[in-house]
């Protein structure tokens, strides 16, 4: 795309970030990720339990978690430790009763995106097996890292240090990319258009991160104001802040999609109309922001008349 069509993408993003209410949004995905903390990393540790034990569970999630405020590392560390002592020697039927129930309550997070069940399940599922790659990654990397530092110096442990980083980007790239992709109820998009707002979000996750630990640590007092919770506080604004970018790197993809006529859609090319997706469907011309919002709003009011009047015709 040329530098004019990128500079109407990000305005379309500064201006749809209000109408699309992303805050709200944050709020909500990060409530319900909340829910389903303890179940995911039940269902992680019990898979990873298979092969590892409780130590290397805990020193590797540690490793993982470095990078999040110090407040909400203590709130999942606890949450690890219940887990893993909860479930020592859960083996056979058990483990895989256990897991299911793990699984379903950690649905909740992904109910919190979309609303298709199965897909939902899916999305459970790929969350445990990408926090198991990052794990075992981690591992794997510090033990590169302390053998680097040991026998080939200053040199080897700093490459190592960026292939970790590089490794930790792509894992949390694809993460989001698997959840704008299979998250909405449409025509999956192919990865290519994916991929620009699934490495923003992957960025900004890092960034908040990043800047949020610095601001509790030495600009505000959260245990001055909020006592006993300021814990579970911090950890549910790191989390809203963590939704905020995530929902920003899906914004980005759809306005990059509105942008071109090309079928963003998997399978071979189809016309405008016939790709079973919104904006891949639909072709907005040279409208201005305005113009297009006034048109977007007809298009809900269109789509609320229509579900109005398909409740009034089945209910009994």
């Amino acid at each position: 795309m040329p530098k004019a069509a990128w500079k109407q993408i990000l305005k379309r993003v500064w201006t749809m970030w209000g109408f699309h209410n992303l805050s709200l949004l944050g709020a909500g995905v990060a409530f319900f990720t909340f829910l389903a903390l303890t179940p995911l990393i039940a269902a992680t540790v019990m898979v990873y339990g298979l092969v590892g034990d409780v130590e290397t569970v805990q020193s590797q999630m540690r490793s993982i978690i470095q990078v999040v405020p110090r407040e909400a590392a203590i709130v999942i560390e606890d949450q690890l430790l219940g887990v893993v002592t909860a479930n020592t020697g859960v083996t056979g039927l058990a483990l895989a009763i256990a897991l299911a129930f793990a699984i379903y309550g950690g649905m909740r997070a992904a109910n919190g995106l979309i609303s298709l069940t199965a897909r939902a399940a899916a999305l459970t599922l790929a969350a445990v097996f990408v926090a198991l790659t990052g794990l075992i990654s981690a591992g794997l990397f510090a033990w590169l890292q302390t053998q680097a530092s040991g026998m080939l110096g200053p040199s080897a442990e700093f490459a190592v240090k960026i292939m970790t980083w590089t490794v930790s980007v792509l894992l949390g790239s694809t993460g989001f990319a698997l959840i704008m992709r299979y998250g909405p109820d449409r025509a999956p998009a192919k990865w290519r258009w994916l991929a620009p707002g699934a490495l923003l979000a992957t960025l900004l996750w890092i960034a908040v991160s990043f800047g949020f630990s610095f601001y509790v640590a030495y600009i505000s007092d959260y245990n001055a104001t909020y006592g006993s919770l300021s814990a579970v506080v911090v950890f549910l604004m790191w989390l809203f802040l963590s939704a905020y970018g995530v929902l920003a790197g899906a914004l980005f993809n759809v306005e990059i999609e509105r942008q071109t006529t090309v079928d963003t859609t998997t399978g071979a090319a189809r016309p405008i109309g016939q790709r079973g997706a919104v904006l891949a469907d639909l072709a907005e011309g040279g409208l201005s922001i305005s113009q297009w919002m006034e048109k977007a709003e007809r298009r809900a009011v269109r789509r609320h008349l229509r579900a109005s009047k398909f409740k009034a015709l089945v209910k009994p």
